[in-house]
């Protein structure tokens, strides 16, 4: 096939294995993979396929839920290159954008003329167009602008025999004039005109004009009264009938001002009694979460949240802020004796933090709060709203006939929950238990007038299902449409029609024994298990997300290779464990090549909703792949940099003139597999450790200090490199009250051990620091850290390496980043009277916070900014390691180098982390200070 078209097509284990799944419980083996880069290139795929009998799915982020985006067929991916908003008429409010434009770039481009497209699912960073019109999406202000139907203007499709149409409203004479035409359109319009002529009763009972029923093929709006739209006939038919090649939309007017009335209420059902009594008020939104969500997020997030076991958003807007005001106290007031409380929010940075929670309801409850794993499969059923409190509590009562549990959140002002219940996917009996409540609760769903799917489609989640939702004819009827458009039934098989069973093809599985009894690392919080790690990456995509705020994934926000997203990388793992299609474990070099470019930045351990740490599996799939194996020089010459370091200290005068020499430091480079465009650091004079030995305290003479004993913690990047750094920390920590001491003995985190993935090595060194720190801690000393990644991984990492230990455990709590001790001591500061632009390190934003360090600024007189960076592209040895070097400069000219450049020369650049501060230096004219730099200058104001 690849032979026969110009299309990126690849059929190889590692792409396969990327795209063996959605976001669903589902996965398959695809056929191979196409990136296709225009139109043409679809139908050249399509054809090849067409000709070949080769199945073909055609996907968009693969955030799809239900398993509508997966399968043993040809996956086109429209995502990568098939994407682009094109001919917005703001007058018309009509836009036409390609298939694998993501909502968030539409929204961007409409939003300067005052409009916007209005269904907005919660995946909106990086659902795409297409996957909205195949799922028909709807989101959290269908209230008041619509399903992805109601907003489909026309559709340019494409047949599987390659046939091109463009469909919408079509009036009766031009339905018949198309239906005389020759070739497939002309029999398209003809079997269309016969299945609707035939039918009219049928379609007009069997399909109510409740707008949530997205279930089955929307044939309503064959109606001649509905304008024969085929266009919106066809969305929400999952891919199955043709291929979307082209949408023209239309927009919609954003508000001039809203507000956010949050409703406090007894529980989840009380909520949804009180979702009638609301919609009359016209709101843009009624939206729902409860407190099992709220009760996965960090301590301090929903404090805007009035009392109540659960929540209602609902969103109103006005011409001024009054009018929206007016509008959400008056609701409020209509339903205060059912309420447990309210608030009205106006400020837009408290509704967005609320907002947030909303959107990734669907990663955060894949884990419950006792860690218990939830899946989806019951998570998207709908009922009309007046019923959506009797269909709740007979929900309730059959979730507890089976013993499941589940968060409750979603769209309950068009009745329409979301849910992941904790189904037993891993066993035979829990798989079983899973298809018995399925089918019980597709009869409760129907007994309720509603449909088994409200947005998310049917896919093989609920395909199998729908015969308890539609009498045999309207299935037949089902059959009919698909079969004319894809007569052949190549087009997504398995979804709507002739559906695969829901009960198989599950992806769930446990790692077989043989790899769970070798793995390194403790995971405790998945129960000690790699395999149930990596089942944290459900596919709901947000690292995909390459527009919005926060770290992850750098390398997919320069290369937009689903291999190099967080997902794709956990894919790939996964697949390792199941052995189907990489079938040679650790030794994969498919994976290898994956993690090889992944900066172990950590962003995804805050930033995914289900706290992925792909960086830690990095370290442990190559502490496994090279194990008893010659290792990349880069894991020699800087996985071991604490050692070198060291041994510079003899005469780093003598080394660094050396290393100034052209010839020796290319030798250098070659030798130690560092890219030749990096300028190598240059050695401290004297090492801090050196300098004040002074401070150094042996464990018997410590003082009896309590909390104001600190280990200021000499990390061999500052101590060896930029001492000062310790230096000024010193010295601030002692005017802040603080008795400094240094550790009697040479000590290390390990830290770039870890990140090169030897485990053994680090643990018997973080082993003896432990030890040595022992009576530090036991004498109620604290240990600071400057360098934000060493200070996290005595917070996070150590965890891993030593699990169980409990006087790592005291470590962890014990150790304090800097600006967290001054912010907890205070210090008299002089006013600096400055700006300054923060580059917060990767793991300080993951693990450490930043809080602190912007009151320790505030309190200096330093006007901050911070600026939304992600990663700075270094990532300790990455950026410095041989083939890197591009990727590692582009992830800086992400966000961090364009905000640098933008700065007057007088502001000051602060960075703690010594790989930030040092592609600050390579790639401007600026040099960055740490925390602890600007600080001393504030002391001596």
């Amino acid at each position: 096939m690849a032979g026969r078209t110009g299309c990126e097509v690849a059929f190889d284990a590692g792409t396969r294995a990327v795209y063996t799944t959605d976001a669903s419980n589902y996965r398959h083996d695809p056929v191979g993979v196409a990136l296709p880069r225009s139109a043409d290139e679809v139908a050249e795929v399509v054809a090849a396929c067409h000709e070949t009998g080769v199945p073909v799915i055609v996907r968009g982020g693969g955030t799809s839920v239900a398993g509508n985006a997966c399968g043993p067929a040809m996956v086109i991916d429209t995502s990568r290159f098939l994407t682009g908003v094109r001919d917005l008429d703001p007058e018309a409010r009509t836009v036409r954008v390609a298939p694998g434009t993501v909502l968030d770039d539409l929204q961007a481009v409409a939003a300067p003329h005052g409009l916007r497209f209005g269904p907005d699912p919660s995946t909106h960073s990086r659902c795409t167009i297409g996957g909205m019109i195949g799922n028909n999406a709807c989101g959290s202000h269908s209230v008041a602008w619509g399903r992805t139907a109601d907003n489909v203007t026309s559709l340019d499709v494409l047949l599987a025999d390659g046939t091109t149409m463009t469909v919408g409203p079509t009036s009766p004479s031009e339905v018949d004039r198309r239906a005389a035409l020759p070739g497939t359109e002309g029999r398209v319009y003809r079997e269309l005109r016969e299945l609707v002529t035939e039918n009219l009763a049928l379609l007009r009972t069997e399909r109510p004009r409740w707008s949530r029923r997205v279930s089955g093929y929307a044939l309503e709006h064959l109606l001649p009264e509905n304008g024969f739209d085929l266009a919106k006939a066809l969305v929400g038919s999952e891919g199955t009938c043709v291929t979307v090649l082209d949408a023209t939309l239309r927009l919609t007017e954003m508000p001039a001002h809203r507000v956010l009335a949050v409703l406090g209420f007894a529980d989840d059902i009380a909520a949804a009694d009180a979702v009638p009594a609301i919609l009359p008020s016209a709101p843009l939104t009624v939206e729902g979460v409860d407190a099992e969500l709220l009760a996965l997020l960090p301590e301090g997030h929903g404090r805007d949240l009035p009392p109540g076991g659960a929540w209602l958003f609902v969103e109103f807007d006005g011409h001024d802020p009054a009018e929206a005001f007016r509008r959400a106290e008056a609701l409020a007031a209509e339903l205060g004796g059912v309420t447990t409380g309210h608030r009205v929010l106006t400020d837009p940075d408290a509704r967005r933090a609320l907002w947030r929670i909303r959107e990734e309801g669907a990663g955060l409850a894949t884990r419950r709060a006792d860690g218990a794993e939830a899946w989806p499969g019951w998570e998207d059923a709908a009922v009309p709203p007046e019923r959506l409190g009797g269909y709740l509590r007979g929900l309730k009562e059959l979730m507890g006939r089976h013993g499941l549990r589940s968060t409750v959140y979603g769209h309950y002002g068009e009745g329409c929950l979301h849910m992941r219940l904790d189904f037993d996917l891993l066993s035979g009996a829990g798989i079983a238990a899973f298809r018995v409540f399925m089918e019980e609760a597709a009869d409760l769903v129907a007994a309720h007038g509603g449909s088994l799917s409200g947005e998310h489609g049917d896919g093989q989640a609920r395909s199998e299902l729908l015969p308890r939702m539609y009498p045999p004819e309207g299935l037949a009827l089902f059959r009919r449409f698909k079969a004319i458009f894809d007569p052949a039934g190549v087009l997504n098989p398995g979804v709507l029609v002739d559906p695969r069973p829901l009960d198989a093809d599950l992806r769930p599985r446990r790692a077989p024994l043989e790899l769970e009894d070798v793995t390194a690392l403790g995971y405790p919080a998945d129960h000690g298990s790699f395999g149930e790690a990596l089942r944290r990456c459900v596919g709901v995509g947000k690292c995909r997300d390459t527009s919005g705020a926060g770290v992850m994934c750098p390398s997919y926000r320069v290369t937009r290779e689903e291999k190099h997203s967080t997902r794709g990388r956990a894919r790939l793992l996964a697949e390792m464990v199941g052995g189907e299609v990489i079938t040679d474990g650790w030794r994969s070099a498919e994976v290898r090549d994956a993690l090889d470019l992944c900066l172990s930045c950590k962003g995804c351990l805050s930033d995914c909703p289900v706290d992925v740490d792909m960086a830690t599996y990095k370290s442990e799939f190559f502490h496994q792949h090279y194990r008893r194996r010659i290792r990349p020089a880069a894991h020699y010459s800087m996985g071991w940099l604490p050692l070198w370091l060291r041994a510079s200290a003899v005469a780093p005068r003598r080394i660094n003139s050396l290393l100034r020499r052209s010839a020796i430091a290319r030798l250098v480079k070659r030798i130690g597999g560092i890219a030749p465009e990096r300028e190598l650091p240059a050695f401290a004079a004297t090492p801090f450790t050196a300098a004040r030995a002074d401070l150094r305290a042996a464990p018997e003479s410590l003082p009896d200090k309590g909390s104001q004993g600190i280990v200021l913690w000499p990390d061999s990047f500052n101590n060896y490199l930029t001492p000062d750094v310790l230096h000024a920390a010193a010295e601030v920590l002692t005017a802040a009250g603080y008795h400094v001491v240094l550790p009697e003995e040479g000590v290390c985190c390990g830290l770039t051990w870890v990140s090169t993935g030897q485990l053994d090595l680090a643990r018997r060194v973080l082993r003896r620091t432990v030890s040595v720190l022992r009576p530090y801690l036991d004498a109620g000393y604290r240990v600071a850290g400057l360098e934000p990644s060493c200070t996290a991984l005595f917070r996070g990492d150590l965890g891993h390496l030593l699990p169980g230990d409990p006087v790592a455990a005291s470590l962890a709590s014990r150790t304090a980043t800097f600006a967290e001790l001054i912010d907890e001591a205070g210090v008299p500061l002089g006013d600096l009277d400055v700006d300054a632009l923060a580059q917060v390190h990767c793991h300080q934003h993951a693990v450490l916070g930043f809080g602190a360090d912007e009151r320790a600024l505030a309190s200096a007189g330093v006007r901050g900014s911070t600026v939304d960076s992600g990663c700075c592209g270094l990532a300790g040895n990455f950026g410095f390691e041989r083939g890197h070097y591009e990727v590692s400069v582009a992830c800086a000219e992400d966000r961090l180098l364009p905000a640098l450049r933008e700065i007057p020369a007088e502001t000051l650049v602060v960075s703690d982390g010594f790989s930030c501060r040092t592609q600050i230096a390579s790639q401007t004219d600026r040099r960055a200070l740490h925390l602890a730099q600007v600080l001393r200058r504030a002391l001596h104001r």
